[in-house]
């Protein structure tokens, strides 16, 4: 048996046999360090004979590289990164951490090949002195062999394969190690190392590293810092300065370390390197870019990430769309427009404060295109559950980030409009509208299944009321909601539910859109991109084309792909221009006149849902749609807007024209400020001009000449009452029942 001694004896003898072999071979054969001594280790060890020693070709797949989201016009919004790192050249690092990094972690760099046999040989005796591995005697080249298996894992047992502290490791490094040294120049190999290694605090390659720890270029880095950095690598986790003191001091010591390693091997002098010892640590911390918290754009950024991680295009699976986006080290152009969503911030700002309960959102969208322009809330994006902080997308629907959304009131009575437009009427034909509406019963309506809806005990009701003839215009400026019951009931529920869906219309939860009588009055919560799209979509002629955020993608390689536009012809253009010509009579006649138009042709709808518990404003011009909403989002339902105090005003009631207009309308002023106009397309009057047989009636208006509401959402948005006249800033207004304007 033999004794502890003797064990180890043998085992040098061995490691020496198995560096003879490797140089018989060609190579120098070195860092292959017993994983134990005695037992199994030496057993292993003991096979030199039959050992494969040749080269093995590594695959080095792309380093993880951060992805750079640009707006319009190139400027930087944002970074996604799943390892923060920028690969730099060699000739971008400062000489004096190439010189740091060779001497604490291979001093023989330069003069051995893939391994070092005078180190092995140094770590393997200081191993046997220690009776386990305290050294591990691996080259750059070995280490930079380590990180790429690593970082090419897969799953947890390739990650722990790349980790074992096992000969055979040691083996596979040794392999692919003399390929690497075959494929790659001395210097070609230390710039692979510097940008693949892990510096702690985050930071993934040198240059991370010198912005993290010292908001330097790597170029720029200093002795003290690149002997921190060249120090770090060993352990990078235990000497992360970022989590706190004792982890910077133990950093300080293993900096003190490699300068006196340098000192001791001639590449500083002692004076140099006592200097550099008395210096502070100076980490500095700087805050990595990137996520959309940090961005000035934070919900369109959460769009821009949604839309890669949802969108097949973009990968098979979610996880590939994830290594997509936060390895990829792609450049992402944007359709945002810094200049239009300046003009939202500001329409927000001076109408809604980040701590009033209630928040306002907005979106612009390009009709033509669907490119989303602007993305703007009254409460900054944010995790740290600070009161005014949102951790959700209150711009976009759920599969964008969002949440559930606000109901869409009255906003939704236009696609009631454009069904009957479409079906033939004029802008003069009319009905003879009471002061309330019920359904006839359950087969009053049918949805879209050829289902019978029609609640007979509910009443729609315009509140103040003002029953009699309105015609298409008249019923919608001023949103009288048992015209639209009836007008509804007259050109079918289905019918216009499916002129909604055409326009892009989804619920933001992304349910099944409810399809009640009351569908026309806008019980489905929805979110402004939806909205603000479908609108879009008249200002087109009725083109739409679906919402549309990344215009390019540059790949690491240049590689560049570039993203159009999805439009369809969803509307006849002639009913898209009469419908234009109806709704722009909502700042002139309607329920925005008391607010006024933006000085160019433009046309919209308020909206507020029953009991004041969202408003909304959606409107558009060919140059650009908007749509803005407001709500709790404690529950909108639970807190209601009125009696409310928002920006600095209080409000008895809050309606589509006492914030959303305005907010609108401010937005649209600043945002179209360096856009020449564009006028309507002016309206078919041979086809559309005053109505099919006599306009009015000759019996009087009639209550309760109508269909039904249903879960309890009616709107009040409008009846005889106009939103605008009613909704001066500061007025106490006051309505109730199932209005919706």
């Amino acid at each position: 048996m033999r004794r502890n001694g003797e064990g180890r004896s043998a085992a040098a003898s061995n490691i020496v046999r198995l560096a003879a072999v490797g140089a018989v071979a060609g190579v120098v054969v070195a860092g292959i360090v017993a994983p134990a001594v005695g037992g199994a280790g030496v057993g292993l060890v003991s096979a030199t004979g039959e050992l494969n020693i040749s080269a093995q070709d590594l695959a080095e797949p792309p380093l993880a590289q951060v992805t750079i989201v640009q707006d319009r016009k190139g400027g930087e919004i944002a970074r996604f990164y799943e390892e923060y790192r920028e690969v730099v050249r060699l000739d971008e690092v400062a000489d004096i951490m190439k010189t740091a990094i060779v001497s604490i972690e291979d001093d023989r760099f330069y003069e051995h090949g893939a391994i070092d046999l005078e180190g092995t040989i140094r770590a393997f005796a200081r191993n046997l002195q220690a009776g386990g591995v305290s050294q591990g005697g691996s080259s750059i080249t070995q280490q930079y062999v380590k990180q790429v298996l690593l970082n090419a894992a897969a799953t947890d047992k390739e990650r722990n394969n790349a980790l074992a502290a096992s000969y055979a490791r040691k083996l596979n490094e040794l392999r692919h190690a003399i390929a690497v040294e075959k494929k790659y120049t001395k210097d070609e190999i230390l710039e692979k190392y510097l940008n693949i290694a892990y510096f702690g605090a985050g930071a993934y390659g040198v240059e991370a590293a010198a912005k993290r720890f010292f908001g330097v270029h790597a170029k720029a880095l200093t002795l003290p810092q690149a002997a921190t950095l060249a120090g770090a690598v060993q352990d990078p986790n235990a000497t992360d300065p970022n989590l706190g003191r004792k982890q910077r001091e133990l950093l300080l010591k293993r900096r003190n370390v490699v300068l006196g390693r340098m000192a001791e091997l001639g590449r500083i002098t002692p004076e140099e390197a006592a200097k550099a010892k008395a210096a502070k640590l100076g980490y500095k911390g700087t805050k990595l870019p990137g996520g959309c918290e940090s961005s000035k754009y934070p919900y369109f950024c959460l769009y821009v990430r949604h839309e890669i991680l949802s969108n097949p295009d973009f990968g098979s699976t979610t996880k590939a769309r994830l290594a997509f986006l936060n390895r990829g080290g792609l450049t992402i152009k944007t359709t945002i427009d810094p200049a239009m969503q300046a003009a939202a911030d500001r329409g927000i700002r001076k109408w809604v404060r980040a701590s009033d309960d209630p928040v306002a959102s907005e979106a612009l969208v390009q009709p033509g295109t669907g490119a989303i322009k602007a993305m703007a809330a009254s409460r900054p994006y944010g995790r740290s559950r600070a009161r005014d902080e949102i951790s959700y997308n209150l711009v976009a629907d759920a599969a964008h980030g969002g949440a559930v959304g606000f109901q869409a009131g009255s906003t939704f009575k236009v696609f009631t409009l454009l069904n009957a437009l479409g079906k033939g009427m004029k802008l003069d034909d009319g009905l003879t509208a009471g002061a309330g509406f019920r359904a006839s019963g359950p087969a009053a309506f049918k949805n879209c299944k050829g289902q019978n809806i029609g609640d007979p005990n509910h009443t729609v009701t315009n509140d103040e009321g003002s029953p009699g003839w309105k015609t298409l215009r008249t019923g919608t400026w001023n949103s009288v909601n048992t015209f639209f019951m009836m007008l509804e009931q007259r050109v079918g529920l289905c019918d216009t539910v499916e002129t909604a869906r055409s326009l892009g219309i989804h619920r933001s939860d992304g349910r099944r859109l409810q399809e009640y009588e009351t569908f026309t009055l806008g019980i489905n919560e929805m979110d402004p991109v939806t909205v603000a799209t479908a609108y879009a979509a008249i200002g087109a002629r009725g083109r739409y084309c679906a919402p549309m955020a990344i215009t390019r993608i540059t790949d690491r390689n240049g590689r560049t792909t570039a993203y159009k536009p999805k439009c369809r012809q969803a509307l006849d253009p002639e009913v898209a221009d009469a419908a234009a010509d109806v709704l722009s009579g909502v700042f002139t006649n309607g329920t925005m006149r008391s607010v006024g138009g933006i000085g160019r042709d433009a046309a919209g709808k308020t909206g507020t849902t029953d009991d004041y518990a969202a408003a909304w404003f959606a409107g558009f011009t060919p140059d650009l749609a908007g749509a803005v909403s407001i709500g709790d989002p404690r529950g909108s339902q639970e807190h209601k807007l009125n009696g409310v105090t928002i920006g600095g005003r209080s409000y008895g009631a809050v309606l589509g024209a006492t914030l959303p207009g305005p907010i609108w309308k401010d937005t649209m002023i600043g945002a179209l400020r360096h856009v020449p106009p564009t006028p309507f397309t002016p309206v078919n009057s041979e086809r559309f001009g005053g109505c099919q047989d006599d306009c009015r009636p000759e019996r009087s208006p009639t209550e309760d000449d109508g269909a039904v509401e249903d879960d309890g959402a009616a709107e009040d948005d409008g009846a005889a009452n106009d939103e605008g006249a009613a909704e001066d800033v500061g007025a106490d207004v006051t309505t109730g029942g199932d209005n919706r304007r």
